[in-house]
């Protein structure tokens, strides 16, 4: 079910099999082009959310939220897939019908430049709903940019207590280099029982509100970055 190791390379152009990026040092090499115009000049970037749990206003959709806002103060356009977006049938690779909500989830991934994904850890890993969410880019296998190819993906990992934020983030850390994506440097795991965020809800603590905004620039960077190379900048 995955794509032939040709495909990957089928959308560069000759100047980059030529020469490496400078700027890069050829680390882009095996991507292909993305879907649409990634022009520099003018460029914003589609940072998608994948997130929270079945409960509105959980601390991982909250958490989410307020990354994608900051992504948004640095020049991206954002969608937030939570809640009902990712209440999704149980992923079946052999049935090839897919609801409404299921299409849509696939089709507002392929036009993503960025992904941030946000879990609560339950019994020491990542909720079975995200799972079951990140198992649908497997529909995306045969794409020129198959699953989260050339994308950065931020995470976020929610739990009470140390231990399963550690377990989670390692998880989905494991889970995007299986989909082929870039996971940023930072990840970042926010302890509930410490209280993330301020107990009257207004915004995160000044410490995960700042590593959350380092998670957020470093996925617009990444898609700012690679937009630059496909242009030839």
């Amino acid at each position: 079910m995955v794509a032939r190791r040709g495909d990957r390379y089928a959308g560069l152009n000759n100047r980059a099999k030529r020469r490496p990026n400078r700027h890069f040092g050829g680390r882009f090499a095996s991507m292909t082009r993305m879907t649409g115009d990634l022009n520099q000049q003018g460029f914003r970037p589609l940072i998608v959310g994948i997130g929270g749990t079945t409960r509105s206003g959980s601390t991982s959709e909250r958490a989410l939220q307020f990354a994608l806002g900051k992504a948004r103060e640095l020049g991206a356009d954002t969608e937030l897939l939570a809640g009902p977006e990712i209440v999704l049938p149980i992923y079946a690779p052999e049935t090839p019908e897919r609801n409404a909500t299921a299409q849509h989830f696939v089709a507002v991934l392929r036009r993503a430049h960025g992904i941030i994904v946000a879990s609560p850890g339950y019994h020491g890993s990542l909720s079975g709903l995200i799972k079951n969410a990140l198992d649908y880019a497997e529909d995306m296998r045969n794409d020129r940019l198959p699953y989260f190819e050339g994308r950065a993906v931020g995470l976020i990992a929610c739990a009470f207590g140390w231990q399963a934020t550690g377990t989670t983030l390692s998880a989905l850390r494991s889970i995007v280099h299986a989909l082929r994506g870039w996971p940023t440097p930072l990840g970042v795991a926010i302890n509930t029982s410490d209280s993330g965020f301020d107990k009257d809800n207004i915004g995160a603590s000044a410490a995960t509100g700042g590593q959350l905004t380092i998670l957020a620039r470093q996925v617009v960077q990444f898609a700012q970055q690679r937009a630059a190379w496909e242009s030839g900048a």
